[in-house]
């Protein structure tokens, strides 16, 4: 990963962040630091690769061209394709997707030179970088000791992987990545810091982490504001390495708003001797549904099966029962007292009586 990415692509400059020279880790250990406990190696299972992409997939590699990346410039992308193939070609730099992307479920696949040549960082050596920005490292790591936040699968120089799950060179390998880009504030302050699961060979080996900030070499680097979306890249790092069938999904968006303020808020005011009138025992024919009391104000539905709810006013018969789509509606006698109710909830209707 010894190369830092200041390259101009698609009208965004990675070095043109102007990030602050350093930032505190939150490790326990020093960055690189080769006196950190290594990951246990684990032996995946065998699973049938190449696999298949879903129909909702983009197909970033199918093994017929690279119309679907770049090079820093902006150009046609400089590595080769061979029998399907596509290897990184020492020297022609890192190659970029096309299109940017934000948050996605990646689907790639990888094998180190078959010859096993030279050792630790020097074995095998690419990346695959999310946005550009965090890098999931590619590495020979099969009986090749290095530090252990740079083997195969580390969120570089943050986090190990839990297991070392790695095959042997000139195998194929997979990884299954679901990643949360970072969220910030219009200020351009951090709202919520991007989060990484990574599956090793079908082994899980990074666990919803947070990222502390974009991956380097011998630094950590704080959250700079960037864009929603950016180009995914393979690092050029002077090996051979191969990649097949590379696929994404996007995720849809973490979705924060939604009807709980209109649930939560009061929209009919009831004065409490108005409220009052609900409190009781209710039921159905098949016995006992729960009681409703009033308690400082409020209305609260203890159920039998053991839930308080407090139930919100929506007008001077309906309530909603709060934090969820349910809804009661109150019905009366012929001498205007409360009858019962019927629960609306899930398209379904739940006529409930009150009780004597």
């Amino acid at each position: 990963m010894k190369r830092l990415l200041e390259l101009a692509v698609f009208g965004f400059s990675f070095g043109s962040l102007a990030l602050p020279a350093a930032a505190q880790s939150p490790a326990r250990w020093l960055a690189h630091d080769m006196e950190r406990p290594r990951p246990p190696v684990v032996t995946p299972a065998n699973h049938a690769l190449p696999v298949p992409p879903p129909s909702d997939a983009i197909v970033l590699f199918d093994g017929t061209d690279l119309s679907h990346w770049r090079d820093a410039e902006g150009g046609p992308a400089k590595w080769t394709i061979r029998d399907g193939v596509m290897e990184s070609v020492p020297n022609s730099g890192y190659v970029f997707s096309a299109d940017s992307f934000g948050d996605v479920q990646l689907h790639i696949e990888w094998a180190a030179p078959v010859r096993a040549n030279g050792r630790g960082q020097g074995r095998g050596n690419s990346g695959v970088f999310l946005m550009g920005l965090y890098e999931v490292q590619v590495l020979d790591s099969y009986e090749n000791d290095t530090y252990p936040d740079g083997q195969a699968a580390a969120i570089y120089g943050q986090y190990p992987p839990l297991v070392n799950a790695c095959r042997p060179a000139g195998e194929w390998q997979s990884f299954d990545i679901v990643f949360r880009r970072a969220r910030f504030h219009r200020d351009g302050t951090l709202a919520k810091a991007a989060r990484i699961t990574v599956l090793h060979n079908g082994v899980l080996v990074q666990d919803n982490v947070e990222i502390w900030g974009p991956t380097t070499w011998l630094q950590n680097r704080p959250y700079t504001s960037h864009p929603d979306k950016l180009p995914l890249s393979l690092q050029d790092h002077g090996n051979p390495v191969r990649f097949r069938n590379i696929w994404l999904r996007e995720l849809r968006e973490w979705d924060e708003s939604g009807p709980l303020a209109v649930e939560n808020a009061t929209v009919a005011s009831l004065p409490p001797r108005e409220l009052e009138k609900f409190a009781g025992a209710y039921g159905t024919i098949l016995g006992d549904f729960g009681t409703i009391e009033l308690v400082d104000g409020q209305l609260r539905l203890h159920m039998k099966t053991g839930q308080v709810i407090e139930l919100v006013p929506r007008s001077s018969s309906e309530f909603a029962m709060r934090y969820t789509a349910a809804r009661l509606v109150f019905n009366t006698n012929e001498e205007g007292s409360v009858a019962g109710f019927t629960m609306h909830l899930a398209g379904e209707k739940y006529p409930i009586k009150r009780l004597p």
